[in-house]
């Protein structure tokens, strides 16, 4: 339900102001879902589609930064997205690629990319370089962005990069069945050395994640939106982010 544009604002800063700092998710998971189904309902094409998506991006990390999160996480383009018919694959890379350069040269947050690159075409693969290279002395947000990005594939890569480093030592099979444990997949994962995702957020009211984050999302908590992403406003963030602090935490234990 949309209220009132003055009501809304009162009710969005009482409920930034309800928001316990101390319960913030440290690290958030977006899944920027919707985007076609939204220009379809605005008459629009695919491609305005995805460039109003675009566009919410800056929105929601200054959001992130507000309630005090440390890193967030963007699924913009997963590898099952890469079998999309060229004539919309291809004005969607080029959108990724805009709006990596724009976040790069807003020199505020820290980019990573996340994923495997070796699959992209090289422009886009060479924008997702470029941007963290360009960002790599910020101190500010940690944001991943997640282009050809697979939780399946995320962990096949951990996988064969600790077999290739014991093969190389010349491990036996037998001594690498006996050693091998989690901690040499996490060790190895995209995101190593970061908190795993606290808070997985998905729009347009799925609710399946589809691969995002497959090892890091074990203890995360879900949120799901009904909003297709290009719609998400702060109140939706806001909600999400009360819903994960009133949840008790058990962490499986």
């Amino acid at each position: 339900m949309r209220l009132p544009h003055p009501v809304y604002s009162l009710y969005e800063k009482r409920l930034a102001a309800s928001l316990p700092r101390d319960r913030a998710p440290r690290h958030v998971g977006v899944i920027l879902d919707g985007n076609r189904r939204w220009a379809r309902s605005m008459g629009e094409s695919t491609r305005h589609g995805h460039q109003a998506g675009a566009a919410k991006i800056a929105d929601l990390l200054g959001w992130s930064e507000d309630v005090g999160v440390e890193v967030v996480t963007l699924w913009m383009l997963s590898t099952d997205n890469l079998n999309r018919p060229a004539d919309e694959l291809e004005p969607l890379l080029d959108v990724i690629e805009h709006a990596v350069r724009d976040l790069a040269a807003a020199g505020r947050w820290r980019l990573q990319a996340v994923g495997s690159l070796g699959l992209l075409p090289a422009s886009t693969a060479a924008a997702l370089r470029e941007a963290e290279a360009a960002t790599a002395h910020v101190d500010g947000l940690h944001v991943n962005v997640a282009v050809g990005y697979g939780g399946r594939h995320e962990i096949a890569d951990a996988v064969r990069s600790f077999l290739r480093e014991h093969a190389e030592a010349g491990t036996s099979v037998d001594e690498l069945a006996e050693q091998f444990d989690v901690e040499h997949i996490a060790e190895r994962l995209y995101t190593k050395g970061q908190p795993d995702p606290d808070l997985v957020i998905r729009t347009s009211g799925e609710q399946r994640l589809g691969g995002f984050l497959l090892w890091q999302s074990v203890h995360s908590e879900f949120y799901f939106c009904e909003a297709y992403w290009p719609d998400f406003r702060r109140v939706d963030f806001l909600r999400a982010v009360r819903s994960y602090a009133a949840r008790e935490r058990r962490l499986g234990r």
